[in-house]
């Protein structure tokens, strides 16, 4: 087993002060785990914990600020979870960055930047402090967040960003086999398109006849995060396997929701701005 016989699950997730890591936050607070959330931006995380103690004992859930691109930071955040919870039974390198659906040779290289360096620089380095401190303890779990591009999917204006998360997929293989005579399981998780900020504006902010093309087929796909992280958060209390792929949308199931009038009617976008594009 990966996880400790003790009463508590302490979790930590990169990148969680809204969208699916938020969600993720939520879903193992439900199934009564230790939580610690971060985030880059002071303020944003300022919000999602007051969200939090609104919902939660504040007794069981921290925030920390981390830029997940700088070692010192993510050092910080394991060694802040070690001191108020004792344990990390899980660590989740959620953080990530995508940029506006445009062209290639249309986006600045401040937003390439950001892309690469968080989805792929900070995957590694959450996994390399992550593993470190697990090999210490003697167990442990490690997921890394797939994306569009992690089995070589490609749609126009995602080209930088499915690159970083077929970076990432290959990144996640070496490092279970990296690790496989050890007794910390490393694996990925797989959320399909989700209904979160970073999906609006990374769409709103690009090329609208990018997402004219694609909108009915994504919207067979995208579902809401807290359905999404519920099914996660339960599939990762569960596991006890390396090398581990938890996916919300596999081939069989979107098989059959072509089969469903619901999926047909449906606009998992509806009150946003991707509603009227």
């Amino acid at each position: 087993m990966s996880l400790p016989k003790t009463e508590v699950c302490s979790v930590v997730i990169t990148g969680s002060t809204k969208g699916i890591g938020l969600a993720l936050a939520h879903a193992f607070l439900d199934l009564g785990c230790s939580i610690v959330i971060a985030g880059r931006n002071p303020e944003h995380l300022k919000q999602a914990l007051s969200h939090l103690e609104t919902h939660f004992n504040k007794e069981k859930f921290i925030g920390l600020c981390c830029d997940v691109t700088q070692v010192s930071d993510v050092q910080t955040l394991w060694d802040g979870a070690i001191e108020r919870f004792g344990q990390v039974d899980v660590w989740i390198n959620n953080a990530g960055s995508c940029h506006p659906t445009k062209d290639f040779i249309d986006l600045q290289p401040e937003e390439l930047n950001a892309a690469v360096s968080t989805n792929i620089l900070g995957t590694m380095l959450g996994s390399q402090v992550a593993l470190k401190g697990m090999l210490k303890q003697g167990y442990g779990q490690i997921f890394n967040m797939e994306g569009w591009g992690s089995n070589g999917e490609w749609s126009a204006g995602m080209t930088p960003y499915a690159t970083t998360k077929r970076a990432v997929s290959y990144f996640s293989k070496a490092l279970y086999k990296e690790t496989k005579s050890t007794a910390i399981l490393t694996g990925t998780l797989s959320p399909g398109m989700v209904a979160t900020d970073l999906l609006v504006s990374s769409w709103t902010n690009g090329n609208i006849q990018n997402w004219k093309k694609m909108k009915r087929l994504f919207f067979f796909v995208i579902d809401p995060p807290e359905v999404v992280c519920a099914y996660l958060a339960k599939q990762i209390i569960q596991n006890k396997k390396a090398n581990r792929r938890i996916a919300w949308i596999t081939p069989w199931k979107l098989f059959l929701r072509f089969l469903q009038p619901y999926y047909w009617r449906r606009n998992p976008v509806k009150g946003t701005a991707l509603e009227h594009l």
